[in-house]
C-alpha cells in the first residue's frame, strides 16, 4: 500500500490551512496564527468525550490531528459547554504571552 497522502503531503497541507487561517483571521504572524488555532482546537477538545475526541480527530489532516490531541489525558473529564463568548476567551487566553490572539 502507497503512503497516504495526508502523511505524504502533511507539512505542505499544514502551511497551506495555516496561510489561510492567518489571512481569515488577519493575524500577522505565522506564531500568532498557530497560538489561536491551538487554543480553539483545546478549548473544543476540553469539552468532548474520549470517543467524540477521536472521531473528530480522525476527520484531521495529520498535523492538526497531531495538534488536536497532543497533551490530552483521555481521563480528564469533559467541560460543560459554555456561551460563545466564554469559548472565545479561553481559546484567546491559552498562551497570552508571547503571541496572543487579539479579540474578534
Amino acid at each position: 500500500m502507497p503512503m497516504p497522502w495526508t502523511y505524504r503531503h502533511a507539512s505542505k497541507d499544514w502551511q497551506a490551512f495555516l496561510a489561510d487561517a492567518k489571512d481569515g483571521l488577519g493575524l500577522e504572524s505565522d506564531n500568532m496564527t498557530y497560538t489561536a488555532v491551538q487554543g480553539v482546537l483545546l478549548a473544543f477538545r476540553s469539552r468532548l468525550s474520549p470517543h467524540d475526541v477521536m472521531a473528530f480527530a480522525d476527520q484531521l489532516p495529520a498535523v492538526l490531528r497531531a495538534l488536536f490531541v497532543a497533551g490530552w489525558d483521555p481521563d480528564t473529564p469533559p467541560l460543560p459547554w459554555a456561551p460563545r463568548a466564554t469559548l472565545e476567551d479561553e481559546a484567546r487566553t491559552h498562551r497570552p504571552a508571547p503571541h496572543p490572539t487579539p479579540p474578534p
